[in-house]
């Protein structure tokens, strides 16, 4: 009789991935809440001139990021495995696009929701590449079995 074959248990390192992915899409779906109900007007600062200039064209940018993260957010938790490497580099470039309208509400001093001061806005510039590296490793394939 053939021995039948257990699917091999994931390592611990394999589950710290599936936890950090499991909480970078919830951080994307909150954000991307966000950015489509309570914080919605406050986002529009973010939005550079050169992007949009009017409050219509600026709305339109901060409503589709925000669909634009929370559906990053849901195809890093529902992806097939051999996809995740894909959503992750999605959501790298995403973190990469907007990082001009953080580098806009700093240089700006304007506020955006819980970004109030000078030094927060400053201190999330530096946030945005441990994004990209999360989004990044938290989806990189496990090892092969």
């Amino acid at each position: 009789m053939p021995r039948r074959r257990h699917p091999a248990r994931p390592g611990p390192l394999s589950t710290i991935r599936s936890i950090a992915r499991w909480a970078l899409a919830g951080l994307l779906a909150f954000a991307g809440l966000s950015h489509l109900t309570w914080a919605r007007k406050g986002f529009r600062i973010a939005v550079p001139d050169w992007v949009a200039e009017d409050r219509a064209g600026k709305d339109a940018v901060v409503v589709t990021s925000g669909v634009a993260e929370i559906l990053l957010g849901t195809a890093a938790v529902v992806a097939a495995p051999r996809e995740r490497r894909r959503v992750g580099v999605a959501i790298a470039m995403f973190f990469v696009a907007v990082f001009p309208g953080n580098v806009h509400h700093w240089r700006t001093g304007r506020s955006v929701p819980l970004m109030r001061t000078d030094r927060a806005r400053f201190l999330r510039l530096f946030l945005q590449p441990v994004l990209v590296a999360w989004a990044l490793w938290s989806t990189a394939p496990g090892p092969r079995r």
